[in-house]
């Protein structure tokens, strides 16, 4: 039951879109990142936090592979501690100015009251990049970076809102997708309610069968000994097939006349449909 019920999931991840839309800020970041970059083995990022959604982020990051992981923090120790988890350099709040222009991807998610990245520091680096593109997402409350950062050639500056309004959208496509798994969910329940039942009848059968043979190797034991004992083959053959056939037939003619003296047709016309009578 375990392996079907694993089963009937993989089924609904594969056929139906349920798992491939992001529902939360930490992974509709990471899949806007993923969406502009073809390869994430190729992107060095800079993660500016060392809280719960940046953590997230990292994880994701790291998972597909980035090329470098850079985690700056207001204090170090905070930071390493998360890069060494996720193979990732740690650095300061203060060094990020030195660093940014390294950066293909920045998402940033700290508290601080006042923005962290600015104007001129992202003018600087971009300078510093000839001005190759830059995404940064900005998933803090308040932001941290300036939000003039955004008018920038080459740069792409996507907040908590724009994921938000990603979120919102990926969360009515995975509402429809639920409605392509319940309907994979119903069809495989009915199959495995119907192996059920056809174990239930393998069993049945199995028990049948079992009992039909320790009846044939009864009469057949006892025919062979009354051979032994001189008596004529031809009668001892005539003999067994006889109460072969009467051994066999005992259950099913008991029940055929129940259902006959109860009035039972329906049961009557089941019992005939499984001995065959109605094709001889």
């Amino acid at each position: 039951m375990f392996h079907k019920s694993f089963s009937v999931a993989k089924r609904v991840r594969t056929e139906t879109d349920i798992g491939s839309s992001a529902v939360s800020v930490a992974f509709a970041a990471c899949s806007l990142a993923r969406q502009i970059f073809e390869s994430m083995s190729e992107v060095n990022v800079l993660l500016v936090g060392a809280g719960e959604t940046i953590e997230l982020v990292a994880r994701y990051l790291r998972e597909h592979q980035v090329k470098k992981m850079v985690i700056a923090n207001r204090t170090r120790e905070r930071a390493q501690v998360l890069a060494d988890e996720v193979q990732a350099e740690a650095i300061t709040l203060p060094e990020i100015d030195e660093r940014l222009y390294k950066a293909d991807i920045i998402i940033s998610s700290t508290a601080s009251p006042l923005p962290i990245i600015g104007k001129g520091m992202v003018e600087r680096s971009l300078k510093a990049r000839r001005n190759q593109p830059m995404l940064f997402i900005d998933i803090a409350v308040p932001r941290d970076i300036e939000p003039e950062v955004g008018k920038l050639s080459n740069v792409y500056l996507y907040t908590v809102d724009d994921l938000h309004a990603i979120i919102e959208h990926n969360l009515s496509q995975r509402k429809a997708a639920a409605v392509q798994a319940e309907d994979i969910v119903k069809q495989e329940s009915l199959n495995f309610m119907e192996w059920m039942r056809s174990q239930s009848a393998v069993s049945s059968i199995r028990d049948y069968r079992s009992m039909a043979d320790n009846i044939r190797e009864e009469l057949v034991e006892k025919t062979l000994i009354a051979i032994q004992q001189g008596a004529d083959v031809e009668s001892a053959v005539n003999d067994l097939s006889r109460k072969l056939t009467n051994r066999l037939i005992h259950a099913p003619t008991k029940s055929l006349q129940k259902a006959a003296s109860s009035g039972d047709l329906e049961q009557l016309n089941l019992l005939r449909d499984s001995l065959g009578l109605d094709q001889c």
